[in-house]
Order: structure tokens, then sequence, then C-alpha cells
């Protein structure tokens, strides 16, 4: 079987099994102490190294578009929520009824089939904001008890499709949709020996991407407490580096960072901070097709780096330097300087560009009726779509989570569609996760 899911120029790098002596890790966690960050970065500083002091060739002093933006710089919800209205949620219900007299399924649902000629148009320009403007926007005032399970889902992926239609494979089980729930809480890790990864249980999650282009959540419910979801701009966090630090904008650049695979003693290496570009619609004089620079973007999760109290290491998987460590943390809190928090409402959908910005999650408590449950997709927009350089990586984990069928495994896994619920993680049959 191919090395599934990977952005890596050294794929299924396996441990040698017969050196025994132990990795020395620097003192980081996967949710980081400011504390022990301040202290690398003194302790770094006083070794006076020999640093880098100005920006990598060809990499921007800043970027200057609509997706720079900080958490403050948003007066009210206003700023970034459409609230849909009774005409809009009359055509989405009229365009399901009439996908339902089809007899197709969920990998069925595209704009074709699921005509919104008046709210499409709105969905359109929102496709532009997130792919071209600020990066992100949460749709209100849908009431999903008023549908059931699979309605939800289909609906779901109706609307979607007007901002980004082609949906990626989630998991090694060929999930094309993810119920993101508590199936275990964080106590019940000493009784049960082990932990689902974040998808599955009540605690927070530090600022990461997942392996999409856009993610998009469907707020089917909300916990009773906590649960605040928290989005920062890629861009802002790059600024600020690349303004103070820019020795920290080599670091991230550079493709020898460890990610721990958690399976079978493998392991990859890879950048953090990658350039993006996207090529128009339009065509050049010369006959070819205009690229538009959006500048660089994130792509990385914490734990296959720090790992984890409920995900730890392979003892013998290599070790990131504490530089390297200093950068990662330092990427951590300048998200959570500049984050904007979003409490999603029942019904919303939060939809944004996962290149375009961090995301993360606080814990949350669940009780009675009030319990949080929100679908997820990784969507791609075919036309708008931001691409990386071709050697970087990114272009492997595209064709695995999007272009599924090319790859042998993926098509001898399939797709499946968990209508009600993603089962326990220990019913999975491929354990290693994409992200988180």
């Amino acid at each position: 079987m191919a090395c599934p899911l990977q952005s890596t120029r050294a794929c299924n790098m396996t441990l040698a099994q017969k050196d025994t002596s132990p990795i020395v890790r620097p003192d980081i966690d996967w949710i980081p102490s400011y504390k022990v960050f301040k202290e690398r970065v003194q302790r770094l500083a006083a070794q006076n190294l020999n640093r880098p002091t100005t920006l990598p060739a060809g990499w921007p002093a800043k970027i200057t578009s609509e997706r720079v933006w900080s958490g403050s710089d948003f007066k009210s919800e206003d700023d970034y929520v459409v609230k849909l209205s009774q005409e809009d949620i009359l055509e989405i219900e009229s365009a399901l009824e009439y996908f339902k007299t089809l007899d197709l399924g969920p990998n069925d649902v595209s704009k074709s089939n699921f005509p919104l000629p008046n709210l499409g148009s709105k969905l359109e320009e929102i496709s532009d904001i997130i792919h071209t403007g600020r990066g992100f926007v949460v749709l209100r005032d849908l009431e999903p008890d008023k549908y059931s399970s699979m309605d939800n889902i289909l609906l779901y992926l109706g609307v979607t499709s007007y901002i980004a239609e082609t949906r990626g494979m989630q998991d090694f089980d060929g999930r094309m949709i993810l119920h993101i729930q508590a199936v275990r809480k964080e106590s019940d890790v000493a009784q049960h020996g082990s932990m689902p990864n974040s998808p599955y249980v009540n605690r927070a999650q530090p600022f990461h991407t997942d392996l999409c282009d856009v993610l998009s959540l469907y707020a089917l419910g909300v916990a009773a407490y906590g649960g605040e979801s928290f989005l920062a701009s890629s861009a802002t966090i790059y600024n600020e580096i690349a303004r103070l630090r820019p020795d920290v904008i080599h670091v991230l650049a550079q493709d020898n960072w460890p990610f721990d695979e958690f399976y079978k003693n493998q392991y990859h290496t890879r950048p953090l901070l990658y350039s993006f570009f996207s090529s128009d619609s339009t065509s050049s004089a010369d006959g070819g097709r205009k690229e538009q620079y959006h500048g660089p973007g994130f792509q990385f999760s914490r734990r296959p780096l720090t790992g984890a109290h409920f995900s730890p290491h392979h003892p013998l998987v290599p070790a990131m330097s504490e530089v390297q460590a200093e950068a990662l943390d330092m990427v951590y809190f300048l998200a959570k300087e500049h984050a904007l928090e979003i409490q999603l409402q029942r019904g919303d959908m939060q939809i944004f560009n996962n290149f375009a910005m961090l995301h993360a999650r606080n814990s949350f408590v669940d009780e009675g009726e009030h319990k949080r449950h929100m679908l997820r997709l990784w969507l791609r927009n075919e036309q708008k779509m931001w691409r990386s350089d071709s050697d970087s990586g990114l272009e492997k984990v595209g064709r695995e989570v999007y272009e599924w069928e090319k790859e042998e495994w993926r098509r001898e896994v399939g797709t499946k569609w968990d209508i009600e619920q993603s089962p326990p993680e220990l019913r999975v049959d491929f354990k290693r996760a994409s992200c988180a």
C-alpha cells in the first residue's frame, strides 16, 4: 500500500531497530507553556547563534491583502456572519426535495442537481471571500432539528457545493464526512488505557491546520459549556515574524521538520511554511494562465511534532531542535494573540480557507440535550484552489484527499458516509489520524 496522506520528500522513513539510545527532546508540550517558551527564547538569545538577519530569498517582507487581520479588527459578528433569509432557507429546502426525487446518494450532490437559483450567486460570492478575501464566513439561521440526519447531510453538501464543490476523503477508512463529537471523556483515559484523537473527545485543541484546502463545520449541536472556535490569520502571524524575527521564517520554511506518523515506527520530514498561488480563470497575453500570488501560509498540526499525553512519540522518532521548538511555539502564541473567538450556534456553518489561517478549539462539557456535534467536510474549489510549489509535497496530499480515485489503496477502501455518527476510534480499521 502506498504511503497514505503524506506531504513529504521522505515518505515511509522507518526507524532502524539497532539503536536503542534515548532521543533527547526539547521541553515542549502539545498545548504549550508560555513560560517555557519565553525561557527558551532568552536561552537561545544568550547563545549568540549565527542567525540570518534577512528573509529567505523570494519570501515577502509583508503580506498586504484582506486576509491580514487580527481578532480585534472585528467589531461584531455582523462583520463575518451571513444570515440566511427565509427565502434562502425555502430555496434550500426546495433543492433538497428535488434532489431526493433523483434516487441519488451523498456522493452525487452537486450544483447541477441541487438548484439554488438565487442563493447560489450569494454563495459563490462567499467562495470569493474565502479564497481571496478575509478567508472565512459563518452562515447562520438554519435549524438542523427540522431535518433528518440524512437531510442535514444532503443540504449541507448542496450548500457547500456552491462554495467548493470537490469533497475530500478524511481518514484511512474512506470517510467523506466526519462527525466531530465526544465519544469518550478525557477523564476516561485511565479506564480505557488509550484515548481517541481530538475529533472524538472533549479536550481543547491547539492552533493547527487540517489536510485540506477549505474546511467546513456544520453545527448540529453545541455544548452546554465551552467549545469556542478560534481562527487566526496566517498572514498576520507571518508578518509579525518577518518583521521581528526573519531568522524564524528560515526555520519554518526548512524541510527538515520531523513528523511522527504514529504508525509502524514511521516518520517523514517537510516544512511548516509554504508559498501559495492560484491560477486565474483568465488567460494571459501569451495564452497561458495568469497566476495570483497569495503569499505564505502554514500547513501543520502540533501532535506529530510534539507528541501528546494521549499520543506519545515512538522513542526513536527524531526530535525537533531547540530552534525549531522556539519557532513552533512562536507561531502558536502569535496565533493566540491575534485570534478571533467565535461562539458557534446550532445551525451555523463555519467555512474557512485552511491555508489562510490556523484554527483551535476550547475544551467543552456536554450536558443533557446540549451536546457538541459538528459535521466536518474537507472541500476544494478546482477553479480557485491555492497551490504550493510542485516540489513542496502538498500536491501529493491533495491527490490523496481529493483525487482519491487515482490512488489504488484509496479505491480499494472506497467511500464511507456515516449518517448518524462516526464510530468510536477503536472500531476504525486504520487508526492513523490525519490531523489534530
